[in-house]
């Protein structure tokens, strides 16, 4: 599994981040897939981002952005771990902007 660590100061940047991340495990081109994204709650409390990339084929990649660890995790299309991304620095997770960078 890689680690890896790296700053990033808008909710839009990690969506970009996660996106090409996540495009370059199956060498799929990012605008050719779909990105979802599901907000994650702990006690009615955001807690983390659910990201999904819709590629070819019914291929499906995921990340989660964990808020509390402030790491994000990167699964392959058959669900193993494949990256630990550590947020140095990281925007606060809001959930207006998340639907605003959708």
């Amino acid at each position: 599994m890689v680690e890896c660590e790296t700053s990033i100061h808008r909710i839009e940047d990690i969506r970009q981040y996660v996106t090409q991340t996540l495009s370059n495990f199956e060498l799929l081109r990012p605008e050719s897939s779909r990105l979802t994204t599901r907000l994650l709650t702990r006690n009615d409390q955001p807690c983390g981002v659910y990201y999904c990339l819709h590629g070819p084929r019914a291929v499906r990649l995921t990340a989660i952005w964990e808020t509390d660890a402030n790491t994000i995790l990167f699964y392959g299309s058959r669900g193993e771990r494949v990256q630990r991304t550590r947020l140095l620095t990281a925007p606060d997770l809001d959930p207006a902007a998340l639907q605003a960078a959708a």
